[in-house]
C-alpha cells in the first residue's frame, strides 16, 4: 500500500509574496524605458520597441510570428511588422516551419547573436549591481528556484 504524503502546511502566505515579487518584477521588465536603457548600456543601434523581440527569437527561435506575439503579449500585426524590421537590419530571418510550411518561423542571424552577446554582457553588468550584497550562494539559490518556477509554469501552462 502506497504511503499517503502528510499534509502541506498552508503556503498561501508565500504565494501572496511571490506573486506579488513577480508582478513588481514583470512591470519592471515591461516598462519601455527598461528597454531603452538597456540598449544604451550596451551601446547598440536597435529600436528600443524591437529589443524584447530580438532577445525572444534568440531564446525561443526558430519561432513562430504567431507564438512569438502570444508570448509578448502584443498583437500578431504589430509583432509582424516589427519582426519585418529586424530582418530588414539583417538581424532574423525568416523562413517556413519544417513542421507547418503555412507558418512563418523567425530565426536569428549572427548579426542578431552578436547584438544579443552585447546586451546580454550590460544585462550581466546591470544584474550584478543589482545584487552585489547578496551572497553567491543567494544568487545560485534563486536562479536555480527561478528556473525550476519557470518549467513548472511552461509545463502547467500548455
Amino acid at each position: 500500500m502506497a504511503q499517503k504524503k502528510p499534509p502541506r502546511k498552508s503556503i498561501d502566505r508565500e504565494i501572496r509574496m511571490l506573486h506579488g515579487a513577480l508582478v513588481d518584477l514583470v512591470g519592471i521588465i515591461n516598462q519601455p524605458q527598461r528597454d531603452a536603457e538597456m540598449v544604451k548600456e550596451a551601446g547598440i543601434e536597435l529600436d528600443s520597441t524591437l529589443f524584447s523581440l530580438l532577445i525572444g527569437i534568440d531564446r525561443l527561435g526558430p519561432v513562430g510570428v504567431m507564438e512569438l506575439a502570444d508570448r509578448t503579449g502584443r498583437d500578431y500585426t504589430t509583432v509582424s511588422r516589427q519582426v519585418s524590421k529586424l530582418q530588414a537590419q539583417e538581424l532574423i530571418v525568416r523562413r517556413p516551419s519544417s513542421a507547418d510550411a503555412r507558418v512563418n518561423e523567425a530565426l536569428i542571424t549572427d548579426k542578431g547573436r552578436e547584438m544579443v552577446s552585447e546586451i546580454d554582457t550590460a544585462r550581466n553588468r546591470v544584474v550584478t549591481a543589482m545584487l552585489t550584497d547578496w551572497s553567491d550562494e543567494d544568487v545560485q539559490r534563486l536562479a536555480l528556484l527561478l528556473r525550476r518556477l519557470a518549467d513548472s509554469a511552461l509545463v502547467w501552462a500548455r
